[in-house]
This record gives structure tokens, C-alpha cells and sequence, in this order.
């Protein structure tokens, strides 16, 4: 599990422009989209240090009786300790300055930082399901089969106020893990990383949420319309003072356009769902601060369908029936808690205690039971619980981190099919079945900066895991970051192993039945073994940051998901190994001409994997020639060689502001696709699905100082395509429809 913290710590050293030591100057941090605050005194050698700051984006004022005032600003990554010079001046000259923390040789993961603003501005992003703040920024990151992808898998962490949220179910939930309109800053990480994150290889999502800090008792109502009847409304309110702020939230959104249709036109696709967030922060002493964050969220999906018995799409998905009898639901239900205690012993020392709580449910139902072939039910509730400590101080040039993250999970399960076929009528089952587990894992590293220009990197990961069987692991990691001199490019390199804990899997009596008539078997899952080499660079230019990596990440027991014959049930399985290589590029724009920024995500990947499913929904009987996959490498169904987003977010006259955001994709897998034959399909002969392109446009104008509206373009062009065809949540995908949307936004004081 991942448990990186939000947060970072700065030192720095002020002195004159003869490079003494200015003793006593103030040093006053201050968050440039909230009143969040921290204050230090340079000491006898010049020197400062402000510890337990949350990522984001900050200015710094330095003054000084004598001296001219300093402001700088700069951008913090998680778990950093950027080093800064602040040299005053004598006289009244005014003095500014602009560093980013994060183009600093203090690490060696990639990352990319999309704030509250940004998401409030892209066309989409803030919607409660919606992916784009990740899709539009990140490099090899996509939506396939109703599923964030990144980097060749979707094994990816959710931090929520640097909390690992735990969830090891593998493609059973369709809702998102927060509501993008609750989130103050998240930081995405791709790959390279310390030994305090751990087991999700393809990324982290590390969320700052909301406080209240930005808020002076304020509430904001935000509501939208548009086509599909859709909707996506927010009442949200905060406040603070220099000891306390709270933030709290209630949505609701509904639409008839939810999951990706099997055809060009959705039926029966209709979504709806409300939730409420909550964020309290109280600093009890200057040392001691407490953090709370819940949740509590309810979504609902109707599973799409193909009304054709004779298309493709129904020959390949249980035919003769295909989807078109089929009229699927699911409900999902997701709450957490987590509270933090964050005691700063000294300036260089701070230790973090976080318990927690998650509950998730996802049950996948039928509507009528005459369906067919098979009237599906699949019902899981996981409930999770444990805790996270780790302890950071600096010694000399080495920043040294230790910690724990352990959980305990309860998984119940309830199976049942009804076949209404005529194939199997004996064979009709409904079976409850529970599981239990878990997972204790331990770490130390040490980030050692021998010269301000080199930082090596060095760490050990240590998991125990318990279900059915035990799993020990100990993965080492380790970086090298250099800087060159004047040109601040920044060189790094990594290696390093993870280890992903296996989903708890049971399975028994008439769903192993149903199985073996299905020519599959169960066998127990293990754990995903990783090895991950990645070589980077980022070149910072007059505020351009262009930033360039590319990795290969070689996978035993490659965690994926199957579904058991002609039903809608979904277990995860391990393939034999997995190979993950990619380039990989970012490219972000200073404010230009004080309204236009500019963004470029670009990624070349090929994810292929070999051999046989080794755990989970196996192939039976295991000897058949059937069952011999070979050892050599093919696509994954989610593999898409080169992905681009580009757009612009602009500031214009009269209030308005306007982005874009353009999106290519040169095709997924075809699933379809025989080498040694015909295609399933012959619209689609090649190996992979077409390439597609789609436009996405905001704009909007702010009313006075409290209210703004603003209009929403996706997929203008409303150009349509078979995304993938991997049937899974009712067959065959295409891409989004156009959809057009209009949002309201209005604060008041209560």
C-alpha cells in the first residue's frame, strides 16, 4: 500500500549581497488560493526551516529592517525539502522571484500537480465521475471499458490528506474514489518511487482536500443542465480561524448517459448519485495538529446493451443473444474515515499517526429474472481497517523516514446465476461466501544530499501479507537525481521492486460448478511482483517545464480480471507476466502575456503479456492444449501505443475565461483480431481499434464578485468509434457521445 504523506518541509538561508548570514529576518509562507499560513525566524547563521507543509502552490516573504522585502514563489511536491537562497538587498528595491520546488534535484519521481483552479476549469473535470483532471494531464493515462488506466495497468492508489485508502478488489467498481469539486490539490506520481509508497506500480494519487482555509464563512452552490437530463450539483461551505477550519460538502448528480454503450447510441444507461465530504483541521498547540476527513457516497449505474441479436458485437458477447435481453444494475456505496495526528518535535523532526476506516460495496444485480442467458447477481462488501505512523527528521544532508501501514479486510460475497438458456437448468445457484486478510508493511529511506546539486536516494520495503496463504516481500529501492549547474536540468535515474497483495478470493460449491462447465477452474491468487527501471529528465526554461522519462516494468503474476463464462460475474485472475515499456513526455506553460497557459501530455507505450492465467479464474483442464497460451508477448486489452492531450486554459477581457482540451489516441487492442484467420469483425481486420479524436471546450464569465456561469462542450465533433471491444459491463465500448452542459456558480456569506 501506498502511504507517501502530503506533505513536505522547507529550509533555507537568507543572507546579504555579500553573502553573510542575516540573523532574525521573517520568513512568512502563505498558500496563494487560501489564507493557509506559516511563519519562521531566521536563525544566527541565516538559516530557517518551516516543516508540515501540505503540497501546493505558495509565496514567500522574507523582510528585514535595512533590507529590501524578498517575495518568491514556489510549488511544493510531497515528501520534498527543497533548499532555498534568499539573498536581500539594501535600499528600496522592489525584488521578486519564481522557483518550482519540484524542478529541484531533491527527487526522482515524476509528477504532475493539477489544483482546485485547474479543475474547476477543464472542460469536464469537475464532474462527480469524471477522470479528466487525471486523462488530461498525465501521460499514459486513459479511460478504456469504464476504468482509469496509467502506464499499462490499473493498480493505482488513492491518498486522501496523505492517507492510503485501501480497496484490493480489482475491476468491481465503476464510481470514482472522491468527487474532483472536494479536492484542493492532486498531485499524480508515475512510478520511481520511495520505499514509503509500495504496491500500486502504475500510479499514486496523492489528494490535498479542501480545508476551509480558502473560505471565510462561505458557501458555494454549484448547479449544472444539460443534455442526457443530466446533472451535477454541490452545496459546499467552510471557514477558519488561526486554529480550526472545516470544509463540508453535499452532491447529488443523475444523468442518462453513464458507462460507455456496447453501441454508438446508448440504452438503458442511465446514472445517479449523492454524497456527502467533510474536512476538519485543529491546531490543539503550535506542535500538535489533528486532521479529519470522511465520506460518505451512494452511486447508481444501469448496465448498457446492444438490442441486436446478429451485430458483431452479439456473435462475440453470449451469442445468439448478445446483450440484448440483459437490463443490469449496480449499486455502489463507499465511506471512509480518517483522522491524522501530526506532532512537529523540532524544526527537522515531525511524526504522522493516521487510523482509518473504509467501507466499499459494489452489487451487481439483474433486473428481471427471465433474462438471458443468465440472470447475473454478484454482491461484495469490504470493510477495512488499520493504521499508518511514519517519522521524518534530518540529520546533517540526510532526510530519514521510517513507518508502518497495516490493515485489517472483511470481504463478504454473495454469487448467483439463473440460467435461462435452457443449457444448464440444474445448475441455478445463489451462494453467500466471506474472506479475510491482511496486509503490515514496514519501510525505512533515506534521501541524502551529499552536494546541493546530487541527491541519492535509498530504501527498503518490507510486506507481510495473510489470507488464505502468507506472502513476505522485501523490496529495495533506489535513485540518483543530479542537477546541472546554471542550465537546472535535472537528471535522475531509479530501480526498484514492489510487491501488489492479492485480492481475497473465495470460491466454492456451484459457482466452482458453474466454472468447471465453462471450462475453468479457481486457483488461489498471489501477489504481483514488479521491477521497475526508470530514467528521466526535466529542463525548467524562463518558467516552461518540460519533463521527459522512459520506463520498463517487467511483471510476475500480472494482476488483470476475467469473467466466468456466459455471466456478468467478475474475478480477478494473475497472468504469468506482463512487460510495460514507454516514453513518456509533460510540458506546462508559465501564465504567458498574463492570460494563456499552455499543457501537453504525450506517451508511446506498448503493455503486453505472456503465458498462461496462473491464479484466480483459470483455464481447465490446465494440460488441454486450449489452455497453453505460449510464452510469447501479445497486447493487453487495454494496450494503446501513443496517447496526446494538449489544450490551453486563457484569461480573457471582460471576465471570461476559457480551455480546452484536445485528445488522440491511436487505438486500443482489438480483441477481435486473428492472426492466423479472419477478424470476429471484418469492419476491424488490424490489430489494434482505430485511432480517434475528440475536442472538449469550456467557457465561462464571472458575474460580480460572487457568482459565475459557465458552458461545457465534450467531443464537439461528437466523432464516434468503437473504443474497445474487451466485454466487459455489457459487451463492447465506444467512445463518449457529445455532451453539453451549463454551470451555474454562486457564493454567499452565512
Amino acid at each position: 500500500m501506498s502511504f507517501a504523506s502530503i506533505f513536505s518541509q522547507i529550509h533555507g538561508v537568507v543572507h546579504d549581497p555579500q553573502h553573510r548570514p542575516i540573523a532574525g529576518a521573517s520568513v512568512e509562507l502563505r498558500a496563494l488560493h487560501s489564507a493557509f499560513t506559516r511563519q519562521a525566524v531566521t536563525q544566527q547563521d541565516g538559516t530557517f526551516t518551516i516543516a508540515a507543509i501540505p503540497l501546493g502552490d505558495y509565496s514567500i516573504l522574507v523582510t528585514e529592517a535595512g533590507f529590501d522585502d524578498l517575495r518568491q514563489s514556489i510549488t511544493l511536491a510531497s515528501d520534498t525539502s527543497p533548499a532555498l537562497h534568499f539573498q536581500l538587498h539594501v535600499g528600496a528595491v522592489h525584488q521578486s522571484a519564481s522557483v518550482t520546488a519540484d524542478a529541484s534535484a531533491d527527487s526522482v519521481t515524476p509528477t504532475t500537480l493539477i489544483s482546485r483552479l485547474e479543475i474547476a476549469r477543464t472542460p469536464g473535470a469537475d464532474r462527480t465521475n469524471s477522470m479528466a483532471m487525471i486523462t488530461d494531464y498525465v501521460p499514459g493515462a486513459y479511460m478504456t471499458h469504464d476504468m482509469l488506466h496509467m502506464r499499462g495497468g490499473h493498480q493505482v492508489s488513492w491518498l486522501i490528506d496523505g492517507v492510503e485508502i485501501p480497496n484490493t478488489n480489482i475491476a468491481s467498481n465503476l464510481g470514482a474514489q472522491i468527487d474532483p469539486k472536494d479536492i484542493d490539490y492532486l498531485e499524480v506520481q508515475r512510478g520511481s518511487y520511495t520505499a514509503d509508497v509500495s504496491d500500486r506500480t502504475y500510479g499514486v494519487f496523492n489528494v490535498v482536500p479542501r480545508t476551509g482555509f480558502e473560505r471565510n464563512r462561505e458557501a458555494e452552490l454549484v448547479m449544472s443542465a444539460g443534455n442526457f437530463l443530466q446533472t451535477n450539483d454541490q452545496l459546499n461551505l467552510g471557514d477558519h480561524t488561526n486554529k480550526f477550519a472545516y470544509y463540508a460538502s453535499l452532491n447529488g448528480n443523475r444523468s442518462d448517459y453513464g458507462l460507455a454503450p456496447p453501441v454508438s447510441h446508448p440504452l438503458h444507461d442511465a446514472a445517479n448519485g449523492y454524497g456527502g465530504f467533510a474536512s476538519l483541521l485543529y491546531n490543539r498547540t503550535p506542535r500538535d495538529q489533528f486532521r479529519l476527513v470522511t465520506q460518505l457516497r451512494h452511486d447508481f449505474f444501469q448496465i448498457p446493451y446492444d438490442p441486436s441479436t446478429t451485430d458483431a458485437e452479439a456473435q462475440q458477447f453470449d451469442p445468439p443473444y448478445g446483450s440484448s435481453q440483459l437490463r443490469d444494475v449496480q449499486h455502489e456505496t463507499d465511506g471512509l474515515a480518517a483522522l491524522t495526528w501530526l506532532h512537529t518535535f523540532n524544526t527537522s523532526t515531525v511524526l504522522q499517526v493516521s487510523p482509518f476506516y473504509h467501507y466499499n460495496r459494489a452489487n451487481y444485480d439483474y433486473a428481471d429474472a427471465a433474462e438471458a442467458p443468465v440472470a447475473t447477481t454478484y454482491h461484495r462488501a469490504s470493510v477495512y481497517a488499520g493504521v499508518q505512523a511514519n517519522l521524518t527528521t534530518q540529520i546533517a544532508r540526510h532526510t530519514l523516514q521510517a513507518g508502518m501501514y497495516s490493515f485489517g479486510q472483511h470481504d463478504n460475497y454473495l454469487f448467483g446465476s439463473l440460467f435461462n438458456d435452457g443449457t444448464q437448468p440444474s445448475q441455478d445457484f445463489s451462494l453467500p461466501d466471506s474472506a479475510a486478510g491482511g496486509v503490515v508493511e514496514e519501510f525505512i529511506s533515506d534521501n541524502y544530499q551529499p552536494l546541493s546539486w546530487l541527491t541519492l536516494i535509498a530504501g527498503l520495503h518490507e510486506t507481510h501479507f495473510k489470507g488464505q496463504f502468507v506472502e513476505n516481500q522485501t523490496d529495495p529501492r533506489f535513485g540518483i537525481a543530479v542537477q546541472v549547474p546554471h542550465l537546472r536540468w535535472v537528471f535522475r535515474g531509479f530501480y526498484g521492486r514492489y510487491y501488489q497483495p492479492p485480492p481475497l478470493l473465495t470460491a466454492a460449491g456451484p459457482v466452482v460448478q458453474f466454472a468447471n462447465a465453462n471450462n475453468t477452474d479457481f486457483a488461489p491468487l498471489h501477489g504481483e511482483r514488479d521491477e521497475e527501471h526508470q530514467f528521466g529528465l526535466k529542463i525548467p526554461y524562463r518558467d516552461w517545464v518540460l519533463d521527459a522519462d522512459t520506463f520498463k516494468t517487467r511483471v510476475n503474476n500480472f494482476l488483470d480480471h476475467s469473467n466466468v463464462g456466459d455471466s456478468s460475474i467478475y474475478f480477478p485472475v494473475t497472468i504469468d507476466g506482463a512487460l510495460v515499456r514507454a516514453w513518456e513526455l509533460t510540458l506546462r506553460s508559465p501564465r504567458l502575456w498574463r492570460m494563456l497557459q499552455l499543457h501537453l501530455a504525450y506517451s508511446n507505450q506498448i503493455a503486453e503479456q505472456r503465458g498462461n492465467i496462473t491464479g484466480g479464474l483459470i483455464c481447465a483442464p490446465i494440460a488441454s492444449p486450449q489452455c497453453d497460451a505460449g510464452f510469447d508477448y501479445s497486447p493487453v486489452d487495454h494496450d494503446q501505443r501513443n496517447t496526446l492531450n494538449t489544450g490551453f486554459d486563457a484569461t480573457l477581457p471582460w471576465k471570461i475565461v476559457a480551455s480546452t482540451n484536445v485528445y488522440y489516441g491511436s487505438g486500443f487492442t482489438n480483441g477481435g483480431y486473428d492472426p492466423s484467420g479472419p477478424p470476429a469483425d471484418p469492419r476491424y481486420p488490424n490489430p489494434y481499434l482505430p485511432q480517434h479524436t475528440t475536442f472538449d471546450l469550456s467557457v465561462g464569465r464571472s458575474i460580480g464578485a460572487r457568482a459565475s456561469v459557465s458552458v461545457t462542450v465534450l467531443n464537439a465533433a461528437n466523432r464516434r468509434v468503437l473504443l474497445d471491444n474487451s466485454l466487459t459491463f455489457g459487451g463492447f465500448h465506444y467512445n463518449d457521445p457529445r455532451q453539453i452542459a451549463g454551470e451555474l456558480r454562486y457564493r454567499f456569506h452565512y
